[in-house]
C-alpha cells in the first residue's frame, strides 16, 4: 500500500518536504543567528532565548505568507494547467492539490504566529523587568542607556506610571551622575499603543477569525461567515508590513560594534570604576523591517488577479433559460460573449439581487460543444435559497454576474482510457458536462476520443435528486446503442435513503425492463457501493490501463475512494493503475 501511495503521489510528497525543509532550515538558521551573533549579545542579555524563538519564526511567518496567496489564484492556475496541457499526468495533478496546499501553508502560520506571540510576551515581560532591576545587573544598565535619544534598547523606558525626577544612570565613563526624567511607559503601554504591538495584536485576531471560520462545519452551513471573515487577509497584510517598521527588537549598530565589541567591552560596564576603561557606550539600532519583502510580488499578483476577475464580472451575462428541477434545484442557462470552457470546469457567480458581495463557486454542466453554459443550484443555505425564491418570484430577471470559468481535475478525464465518475447529490454536475460532451463526440464521430470505457456511480439520498439527470442518461443510452458503442457507458444509481414503500414497489417490479425509480435501463441500487468489488471489477476488466478515478463529493467518500486506489493499482507500472482526482473549490 506504501509503495502504490509513493507511486501516485511522490511528486506531492516532493512538493510538501521541500516546504517543509525550507521551514526548518529557516527556524534553524535564523534561531542560531540570533542566538549566537554578537550584534544582538546585549539583547540577549535583557531576553534571553525568546529573542530567537520570536526572531526564528518571524522568518518563517514571512516565507508562509509569502506562498499563501498563491494557491487560491485561479487564473494563474488555470494558466498553468493550460501550458502544462503537455506536461506529464503527474505534474498536472499537483495543481488539484492549490487548496490542500493553502491549508497546509495556513496552519503553519497559525503554528509559528502562536510561537512569535508567546515568544514576545516574554520579551515584554524581560523588558520590563530588566527596567525594574537594580542597577548592578549588565541588562539592567543597557536598559537604562540612551533613554531619551534614539540608541536605546530597551523599549520600556520606565517602569513608574508618573515620573517623579531625574533617574539613575548606567554607571559609564561618559555619563553623568543623573538622566533626565523618563518617559512612563509599561508593557501593557507598549503592546497596545506602539505600531509593532497594536498591529501585532490584530493581525494575530484577523488570522484567528480566518482560521476558525475556515472549519468545515462552518463552511458547510455558514458559507457567509467563511467568505467575510477570509477577507480579512487584506487586514493581515496590511498588518504584517507594517509590523517592523518601529523597529522595537533592536541590535547594537555596526559602528558601534567596530568601536565598542560587546565581549570586550561588557566587563567594563559592570566595573563600578568609571575610569576602569576607554571603552564607548554601545549604541543599538533597530532590525529593518523586511515583510514587504517577502510578500510585494505575491501580493501585486494577487491584485491583478482580482482585477481580472473584476474586469470580466462586468461582463454582460444574459439568462437563456430557467429550469426548476426537483428537490429545489435550479437550472440556469446562460450566454457571455467569448465565453469558452472545457469539461468539468466551474465558476464563480454572484446575484445583487440576493448579495453585493458574495461569490459562490459553480460547476458547469453544460458541454463545450453547446451554444450555451448551465450551472445547477441546490438549495444549501442563505445564498442559494435567496437566489432560487429571486427567479421563482421574479417579475424581472435577477442580473447574474459570471467569473471564470477555471480548471479542475475533471478537465484531464479524456486523458485516461478509462475513466471512474463518482458524484454525491448535486456532485453529479460536472459528470453532466461530461456525459453531454461524449454524447456530442458520438454525434460527430470523433475518432480522435482517447477514453474507451466510462464507469458512472452517482449516489442519491432521495429519488427526486434522479429526475433531472435521468433524461440525459436516458439520451446516452440509446444514442450508444444506435452508435453500437452500447458497452461504453456502464453506470450505477445508488439510492441511500428510502422508505419501505419505494424498496416494496422496487422488489414488486423487479423484471420489468426499466427501473421503477428512474425509468432507465439500469437498475437503481438500494444501499452504497461496495468499492473493494466495484474496484476489483475493473481492474480485472482493464488489467494494463490507466483508469481515472474523479470524484465530486465529500470528504469521507474521497478517502474510501483514495484507499481503494491505493489498494488496487499495481506495483508493475505495466499493469493497471488508478490515479484518484478530486473537484476542489
Amino acid at each position: 500500500t506504501m509503495g502504490n501511495w509513493l507511486v501516485n503521489h511522490w511528486f506531492s510528497a516532493a512538493v510538501v518536504a521541500a516546504w517543509l525543509g525550507i521551514n526548518i532550515f529557516l527556524f534553524t538558521y535564523y534561531f542560531l543567528f540570533f542566538d549566537r551573533n554578537d550584534q544582538y549579545f546585549y539583547t540577549r542579555e535583557i531576553l534571553g532565548s525568546a529573542l530567537a524563538w520570536a526572531r526564528a519564526s518571524a522568518k518563517c511567518l514571512n516565507f508562509n505568507s509569502m506562498l499563501i496567496l498563491l494557491p487560491v489564484c485561479r487564473n494563474l492556475l488555470s494558466f498553468l494547467r493550460g501550458t502544462c496541457a503537455c506536461c506529464r499526468r503527474t505534474l498536472r495533478k499537483q495543481l488539484d492539490h492549490n487548496l490542500a496546499f493553502h491549508k497546509l501553508v495556513a496552519y503553519a502560520l497559525a503554528l509559528f504566529t502562536a510561537v512569535h506571540t508567546i515568544a514576545h510576551l516574554f520579551n515584554l515581560e524581560r523588558y520590563n523587568r530588566s527596567q525594574q532591576a537594580p542597577g548592578g545587573s549588565l541588562a539592567a544598565i543597557v536598559s537604562k542607556l540612551h533613554l531619551h535619544g534614539k540608541n536605546w534598547l530597551n523599549p520600556i523606558h520606565s517602569n513608574h506610571t508618573v515620573s517623579t525626577g531625574p533617574q539613575p544612570c548606567a554607571p559609564w565613563p561618559s555619563c553623568p551622575t543623573h538622566c533626565p526624567p523618563a518617559s512612563p511607559q509599561t508593557p501593557e503601554y507598549v503592546a497596545f499603543t506602539t505600531i509593532p504591538g497594536l498591529t501585532g495584536v490584530i493581525i494575530t485576531l484577523a488570522l484567528i477569525l480566518m482560521v476558525t471560520s475556515s472549519t468545515e462545519f462552518i463552511r458547510r452551513n455558514y458559507f457567509e461567515v467563511f467568505w467575510y471573515t477570509h477577507h480579512l487577509f487584506i487586514v493581515y497584510f496590511a498588518g504584517l508590513v507594517i509590523h517592523g517598521i518601529a523597529g522595537l527588537v533592536r541590535g547594537q549598530t555596526p559602528q558601534s560594534m567596530r568601536e565598542a565589541p560587546p565581549r570586550l567591552c561588557a566587563p567594563c560596564m559592570l566595573d563600578r570604576d568609571c575610569g576602569y576603561c576607554c571603552c564607548k557606550e554601545p549604541e543599538f539600532g533597530s532590525i529593518p523591517a523586511e515583510s514587504w519583502k517577502w510578500v510585494l510580488a505575491p501580493v501585486i499578483l494577487y491584485i491583478f488577479e482580482r482585477l481580472l476577475r473584476v474586469w470580466r464580472a462586468q461582463q454582460k451575462v444574459v439568462v437563456t433559460k430557467v429550469v426548476m428541477h426537483p428537490s429545489r434545484v435550479l437550472e440556469l442557462q446562460l450566454q457571455k460573449k467569448g465565453f469558452r470552457m472545457e469539461v468539468g470546469q466551474y465558476i464563480f457567480v454572484n446575484c445583487p439581487a440576493v448579495s453585493l458581495l458574495e461569490w459562490h463557486p459553480f460547476t458547469l454542466t453544460s458541454a463545450p460543444e453547446e451554444d450555451f453554459f448551465s450551472i445547477h443550484i441546490r438549495a444549501a443555505g442563505d445564498w442559494t435559497e435567496g437566489i432560487i425564491d429571486a427567479f421563482q418570484q421574479r417579475t424581472e430577471m435577477p442580473r447574474i454576474k459570471v467569473d471564470g470559468p477555471f480548471g479542475t481535475a475533471s478537465e484531464d478525464v479524456f486523458q485516461y482510457e478509462v475513466a471512474m465518475l463518482v458524484g454525491a447529490g448535486i456532485g453529479v454536475t460536472p459528470f453532466a458536462s461530461i456525459l453531454k460532451s461524449i454524447w456530442y463526440k458520438f454525434q460527430h464521430a470523433d475518432q480522435a476520443l482517447k477514453t474507451k470505457k466510462i464507469y458512472f456511480y452517482w449516489l442519491c439520498r432521495d429519488t427526486g435528486a434522479f429526475a433531472w439527470f435521468k433524461d440525459l442518461l436516458a439520451s446516452l443510452e440509446q444514442k450508444m446503442a444506435e452508435s453500437g458503442k452500447a458497452d461504453f457507458l456502464t453506470y450505477r444509481l445508488f439510492l441511500t435513503g428510502w422508505d419501505t414503500s419505494i424498496a416494496n414497489n422496487a422488489a414488486l417490479n423487479f423484471d420489468t425492463a426499466t427501473d421503477t425509480v428512474t425509468g432507465l435501463r439500469h437498475k437503481t441500487i438500494f444501499g452504497r457501493p461496495m468499492w473493494n468489488t466495484e474496484f476489483a471489477a475493473v481492474a480485472t476488466a482493464h488489467p494494463r490501463s490507466v483508469v481515472g478515478v474523479f470524484l465530486c463529493g465529500p470528504e469521507a467518500l474521497a478517502k474510501s475512494l483514495q484507499r481503494s486506489c491505493h489498494q488496487h493499482s499495481s506495483l508493475d507500472p505495466r499493469k493497471v493503475q488508478f490515479y484518484f482526482n478530486k473537484e476542489n473549490f
